[in-house]
């Protein structure tokens, strides 16, 4: 009869992959190593799974270690696939042309989102539809007119490396890793290929084996969630902490820590959403004046020195951009919020009712200090007569 090995300890694995990572990568945050060491783990394991979260490392400086997260991750993660500025396209097919499920390793992906290459939705949108198991991408395949629709599995594990942001629906899909250089103090090993692969390889096959042997146990688990973490992010946040659960040890609590702090830190991030921080900013600029012309809205916004309004891809926030963001919202009657009348004492303007915002106010925004009865900025003076 032949004698089984010993089975691998994971708690002890998973110690080793983020020793591994904290050799080469500074990573702001403690909490980092343990999200990107579950994420590799997760890789190995993802057809457990009803999702996948994306990892993000961003920065808003080239020379920060991003690329080489990437690189030492390239050695963990099964059936690995290296890409930078890809088609949509090129994705898909990648996808469904492998026997296995590639993990893509997206480098540079500022040159597709970033603030001066215009995005690409085809590509948003097939790094979204992967993120969930069954949610596939569909193109007409053929000559012509004689084209039909066809099916592509859109499903993998993702992880992206780039300058400044995001589209907001991938950063809701991200654990989110904002990177910096590294300060004089912060000294790692320098990155060798040829010597450091091997040995990123040889923990890349224990991770497999150990999430084979585990698949039974994570298959189908709903891990508890910490307080307060529901809706997307424990969409994101439920494959890695059941790969926690799976390994044992500390890791069960450091998981949930740094899910806590990294969702947090999400939550707080002035650019996560442009969309939010024009509202709240906006509920600051109002102040509990009842009506605004838009000339006013726009001078007290852009003057917000800890804002973007007043650089929006090299220019201040306008009359037309504002109405465009303000239009994806709507009012308690479910009406786009748009510009109405105010009558002046100088004539008829165009601006925005507080009325019409209080909706967005009360669903997007953070609750309001209590312990404080103004806001940062104080409104100009207005000359205004009537409520019509």
């Amino acid at each position: 009869m032949t004698k089984q090995p010993p089975s691998e300890n994971g708690a002890a694995l998973l110690d080793e992959v983020e020793a591994f990572h904290r050799r080469f990568n500074v990573f702001p945050l403690n909490a980092s190593y343990v999200a990107v060491t579950l994420w590799d783990a997760h890789a190995h394991l993802i057809d457990a799974f009803d999702s996948t979260p994306r990892i993000a490392f961003l920065s808003p400086e080239p020379g920060s270690g991003k690329s080489r997260a990437l690189e030492v991750m390239e050695t963990l993660v099964p059936n690995r696939m290296m890409a930078a500025n890809a088609t949509a396209n090129a994705m898909f097919r990648a996808v469904s042309a492998t026997d296995t499920r590639p993990t893509i390793l997206f480098d540079e992906v500022d040159a597709i989102f970033g603030a001066a290459a215009g995005g690409d939705e085809q590509l948003r949108a097939f790094i979204n539809a992967g993120h969930r198991r069954g949610a596939p991408t569909w193109r007409c395949v053929g000559d012509g007119s004689n084209q039909t629709p066809t099916e592509f599995p859109s499903y993998c594990a993702l992880a992206m490396a780039g300058l400044g942001s995001l589209p907001d629906t991938i950063l809701s899909r991200s654990v989110i890793i904002r990177m910096r250089r590294r300060a004089p103090n912060e000294v790692i090993e320098p990155w060798r290929l040829r010597i450091h692969e091997p040995q990123g390889h040889a923990l890349r096959d224990r991770l497999g084996k150990w999430a084979a042997s585990v698949r039974k146990q994570v298959d189908g688990a709903f891990p508890e969630m910490p307080e307060g973490v529901s809706d997307r992010p424990a969409d994101v946040w439920e494959p890695l902490l059941a790969v926690a659960d799976a390994a044992g040890g500390d890791w069960p609590e450091r998981a949930r820590t740094a899910c806590l702090e990294l969702v947090t830190a999400a939550k707080q991030d002035d650019k996560a959403s442009l969309g939010i921080k024009l509202l709240t900013d906006l509920r600051g600029v109002f102040n509990g004046v009842e009506r605004m012309p838009t000339a006013h809205i726009l001078l007290s916004l852009n003057s917000l020195d800890e804002s973007p309004w007043a650089d929006i891809n090299g220019r201040p926030l306008d009359a037309r951009g504002l109405a465009k963001r303000l239009g994806e919202y709507v009012t308690a009657d479910n009406q786009p919020v748009k510009a109405r009348n105010i009558k002046t004492g100088d004539g008829v303007v165009k601006g925005y009712y507080a009325t019409d915002l209080h909706d967005a106010w009360n669903r997007y925004c953070p609750p309001t200090p209590q312990t404080s009865a103004t806001s940062a900025t104080d409104p100009l003076p207005l000359p205004l007569t009537s409520n019509n």
